[in-house]
Order: structure tokens, then sequence, then C-alpha cells
């Protein structure tokens, strides 16, 4: 077989790999919003239910290291848990209140709701890494800005104030998160796979309390062993308790594929094929709310996403532009790229370094 025939094939192949690495990760992330707020909208224990989502990746993480298919440590020390335990509150809070976000904002609104993560994420890296982002890059983050104010304040559709203030909160911490995540990293050594298993183990063992003091109990009870505690129903509809336990499984599920896609991604994806998922997933995301949930798409819902979608990929597109131009040695600080994938989806996977 000639070399020629050998570089066409392995072209192929990695054009295969990417698209289907980029394909799975639209799927997952719109699977993820829907399927959170197809439970969001029926239950009453928003904590318990985040919390079963990480123990289901837990589970997962513990059943594939059984069987090969990863390997992560067992053990933990008390130096680790206080070198990670930024990390793992922020990630609690964090999403926490991007479930709460999505219960109470349309599955359409929340990319607008919250719309404010990029400017956040800048604005935080600017403080805390001391780094200088381009005029190019402040131009994007300004355009995100005011399309996060278009559907605030120009959407015809009437919107929740307290949904709002959970998305804006939810993207602060978020930012911030993906700041802190990079002195994670060097507790485990560089490995995205360990953070991501230690942040869904110590996550989940953090959501215990923090159910218990919110107050959920009783109506956990009442979900599993009240009158409508039936995973079947008799009528062949869903009642709340298989809802719950289907969307669980689902997010948690799509959740830990993510955290394996992870390392996979940051290999064979770039900057542009992110720009380009990214667009068709608000899009989609959008489309699929107004189908699934009767949300109802406004003049200024569309602007408002349009016009964020617009500065995101103008934002990426600089980033592409930028890492390819040379850099001196007094501008050899790069400015960190957070790819909004991760932090979109609600699961408990980390950011993903680059």
């Amino acid at each position: 077989m000639s070399p020629h025939h050998n570089a066409r094939a392995q072209q192929q192949n990695n054009r295969l790999l990417v698209t289907g690495t980029v394909l799975f990760y639209l799927v997952a992330a719109l699977a993820m919003v829907m399927a959170n707020k197809w439970v969001l909208k029926s239950t009453s224990v928003p904590l318990f239910f985040l919390f079963t989502q990480l123990m289901i990746a837990v589970v997962l993480f513990l059943a594939s290291h059984a069987v090969g298919l990863v390997q992560i440590p067992l053990s933990a020390d008390g130096q680790l848990i206080r070198g990670l335990a930024a990390t793992v509150s922020l990630n609690v809070v964090g999403l926490s209140f991007s479930n709460f976000t999505l219960k109470y904002v349309d599955a359409s609104f929340y990319q607008v709701a919250r719309g404010l993560l990029l400017p956040f994420t800048v604005a935080t890296s600017c403080l805390v890494l001391h780094t200088r982002p381009s005029l190019r890059i402040l131009l994007s983050c300004s355009v995100v800005t005011l399309g996060f104010f278009i559907g605030v304040f120009l959407d015809a559709v009437p919107i929740s104030p307290l949904g709002i203030t959970f998305g804006v909160t939810s993207s602060a911490i978020t930012a911030v998160h993906s700041v802190v995540i990079k002195k994670s990293l060097e507790v485990v050594h560089g490995s995205a796979m360990h953070l991501s298993w230690y942040t869904n183990l110590f996550s989940a063992v953090l959501m215990i309390p923090l159910v218990v003091v919110a107050g959920e109990l009783p109506a956990i009870m009442e979900l599993f062993f009240g009158e409508t505690a039936v995973v079947f129903p008799a009528n062949g509809g869903l009642s709340p308790l298989s809802t719950f336990v289907w969307g669980s499984l689902i997010t948690g599920s799509f959740g830990f594929l993510m955290s394996l896609a992870s390392v996979l991604s940051i290999k064979v994806t770039s900057p542009i094929t992110h720009m380009i998922s990214s667009a068709v997933r608000g899009v989609a995301a959008s489309l699929l709310g107004m189908w699934l949930f009767n949300d109802i798409l406004s003049g200024g819902r569309v602007s408002s996403i349009a016009v964020i979608l617009g500065g995101s990929v103008y934002y990426t597109w600089v980033k592409h532009v930028e890492s390819q131009a040379p850099r001196s040695d007094a501008n050899a600080t790069k400015y960190e790229r957070v790819p909004l994938e991760d932090v979109e989806v609600g699961s408990g996977a980390p950011v993903k370094p680059e």
C-alpha cells in the first residue's frame, strides 16, 4: 500500500473522528439541557436531582474502572481534599444555581439567562490571572453583553426575575471556577480524568448536607413513597417518579460520557469546530424548547440569542487568529480560552484544560 494512500486514509479517519466528536458533544449538550428542563418542570427537589446525577456519574466511573476502561485513583488524603476544596465547592454551587436557572426560565431562554458567562470569564481572568485581553476580545464581550440585555429588557415574553438572578450568579461562579480549576489540575498532576472523577465524587458527598439544609427531605419521601410513587403508571403515562428516574439516568450518563470524551475533544477538535457546534447548538436548543415545551420565541428573544451567538462566534474566531500569530517573549502569557461546551451542559465535569 502506497504512502500516499495511507496518508489519505489517515486523513479520512481523522475527519470522521472530528465529526463524530463534535456531533457527540452537540447531541449530549442538547440532551442534558432538555432532560434537565423536563425533570425540573415537574420536581420539587432540584438539589436531590443534582445529587442523583452526580452519583450516577460516580457509579459509572467505578464500573468503567472495574472493567479497565479508565484508570482512576480509589484513595484520597487530606492534602488532596484541601487542594480540591475550592473547585468542588464552586462546582456544587455553580451547578445548583444552573439547575435553578433552568427550573425558572424557558429552555429556549436558558442561553440568554447565562449569557454573561463569557464576559465574566474574561473579567475574572483579567483580575485573577492578570491577563490583558485585546480590544477585539473586549468588543466580543460587549456584543455578548448587549445580547443579554436585549433578552432581559426587550423580550415581550414574561421572564422570571429569579431565573435571571440565578443565571447571572451561576455565570459568575462558573467564571471563577474556570480560573480556580487551573490550580486543581496541579493537585491531580494534570490529569483531567482524575479531576473529573474527584469532582463528581466530592461534589456528590457535599450535596448530602445541602439537600438536608434546603429542606428537600419531605419532598423526597413524597417522591419515592407518596401516592404518585409509581415508575410505570397503569395509564401508560409518566409519573413524577418515572420522570425523575429517567431524567437522572439520561443526564447522569451523558455527564459521565462527556467526562470521558473531554480528553478526546482536546486532541481532535479545533476552535473553529467548537465555534460551529456552539452556534448550531444554540439554535437547536431554542427550536427544541419551542417544540418540546411550547416555549414562545419572540422577536426580542430571537434577537438576543442571535447577538449572543454572534459575539461568542466572533470571540472564538479572534482567539483562533490570536493563537496563530507569533508572540514575543514579553507577550508570551496567553489569555485562557474557556470552552463554553463544558459549562453550559450542567455536568459535573471540569472545564477542559488547554
